[in-house]
């Protein structure tokens, strides 16, 4: 639908654009991304006509670009600028209408009924029907974009060229925007060009980017090619974190400031933190953690400053155990999205806690555990806190070398002759909470192999082991009571 070759020009200054080349097809949703003064504005102008290029040439379907009448270009595109304006107090119904020219043979007297279906349908779609009748001098940034979207929507252009749509309007609105483009795009071949600032929008929507700097095409290709981490930092000249988005398949990429107003240097986790009671083990951090959780508040992954385990009589039965247990910690002062939160039906002063340190590094980790039929451990609950910062990786391994540390203490005791099951490793009600500092040199790696890996099997085990023969001694004297 649109091919651009060798696009070179600017303004009398001198040259903006040095040899761009790129295509965009049929129905596509094409993003063009860069820093300020990359050239994206001046490229879109190209594109529409509405500036001149001293080399290269230009295609829309297959023709060239100069060979459009201005109302021939007008039926093939429509523009959105930057800063749309308009010189006269029109109504609302009026500018849309404005859209209808390139169709007319003669505006004041072939005003038709299609016509006005089109306006009437842009309006509805763009949510400005309400405002039909105001004055476009009247109406806010957000509502003045709407209207010039609908102007352009209303000259059923085969291509339309957005210079920031999003711009001005809030949430709600830049989604239906998005969204309704995206269906015009799949439904009727619609073929959207559109400059975005907002890198994830335009991963969210587009089908690829082209990604500019200094004039020139640094890369043109899906969203999880264009927005790789190193290159976006290199191009923006800021730090940012690449992750995907929770839902969909799309990158999403997070700015990172200089310094947390939170932060904490070399805060370590230890049981300085812990205050254990009858009904509750609380460990409260003075800064917010970095957690990766199968808790029943808190689970997945996230950032937690409050971390309860909570003790539950052993008849304990609940339909919604996530909602009483968030009521539990309302209750009790703890906000459930700043907290972590597991529960067990063993005693609290069976739980075994420990401060491990190795290497320049340290952990401190908590462990209960405990059963109520025939000797057979219900549940087995972790918390795993790292003084130090880890990546992505890290925190999967960590979790994976604690399951194996727990493991190789339930299969060594289950043939210590006092009935340990080792069937507990795998059950339901085990929860884990690996939690880090996020302070300090980063660690890469906690596999078994790792240093960080070995304090972890160390920690584990060790807490684990004695975790089971504290409650085990606990129970036994219960039953001889």
């Amino acid at each position: 639908m649109i091919t651009v070759k060798s696009l070179t020009g600017g303004y009398a200054g001198g040259e903006v654009l040095k040899n761009i080349s790129f295509e965009v097809g049929k129905g596509e949703l094409f993003g063009i991304l860069g820093p300020n003064g990359s050239g994206k504005t001046t490229l879109l102008k190209m594109i529409s006509g509405a500036l001149e290029f001293r080399e290269g040439a230009i295609e829309l379907d297959g023709r060239p670009l100069t060979q459009y009448s201005p109302k021939q270009l007008a039926r093939m595109m429509a523009v959105l600028p930057q800063h749309a304006d308009q010189a006269f107090s029109y109504s609302v119904k009026e500018t849309v209408s404005l859209g209808r020219y390139a169709h007319q043979k003669g505006w004041f007297n072939s005003w038709r009924d299609e016509d006005e279906e089109i306006v009437q349908e842009v309006m509805e779609q763009t949510g400005i029907t309400h405002l039909q009748e105001k004055s476009i001098t009247e109406l806010s940034g957000g509502e003045k974009q709407r209207v010039y979207l609908a102007q352009a929507l209303a000259q059923q252009p085969r291509i339309l060229l957005l210079d920031e749509p999003t711009n001005h309007l809030d949430l709600s609105f830049q989604k239906e925007l998005l969204d309704l483009l995206k269906k015009w795009a799949s439904e009727q071949g619609l073929t959207v060009v559109s400059i975005f600032h907002d890198l994830n929008l335009a991963s969210l929507y587009c089908d690829r980017l082209l990604l500019m700097e200094n004039g020139e095409v640094l890369i043109v290709d899906t969203p999880a090619e264009v927005l790789k981490e190193e290159r976006i930092k290199s191009v923006y000249k800021t730090q940012i974190k690449n992750h995907p988005h929770p839902e969909i398949a799309r990158p999403q990429l997070l700015l990172v400031p200089e310094a947390d107003v939170g932060h904490k240097d070399n805060l370590k986790i230890d049981a300085r933190y812990l205050d254990v009671g009858q009904d509750r083990i609380v460990l409260q951090s003075p800064v917010k953690l970095r957690t990766m959780s199968s808790g029943i508040t808190g689970a997945g992954i996230g950032w937690h400053s409050t971390f309860v385990h909570r003790i539950v009589p052993m008849e304990y039965d609940c339909s919604d155990h996530k909602a009483e247990m968030a009521e539990y910690l309302q209750e009790n002062g703890f906000l459930p999205s700043e907290t972590v939160g597991m529960m067990t039906a063993v005693s609290a002063d069976t739980a075994s806690y420990r401060l491990f340190e190795a290497d320049g590094m340290s952990i401190f980790i908590l462990v209960s555990a405990g059963h109520t039929h025939r000797d057979r451990p219900r549940n087995i609950n972790t918390w795993l806190f790292i003084n130090h910062r880890i990546s992505e990786e890290a925190f999967i391994q960590s979790a994976m070398t604690a399951a194996e540390a727990k493991i190789s203490v339930l299969q060594e005791l289950e043939g210590s002759g006092a009935g340990i099951a080792g069937q507990s490793a795998g059950i339901s009600t085990d929860s884990i909470c690996i939690a880090a500092t996020q302070q300090g040199a980063a660690i890469s790696y906690a596999g078994t192999a790792t240093p960080l890996g070995k304090l972890i099997s160390e920690g584990i085990y060790t807490c684990t082991k004695e975790a089971i023969l504290k409650y085990r001694v606990s129970k036994s004297a219960i039953e001889h009571k």
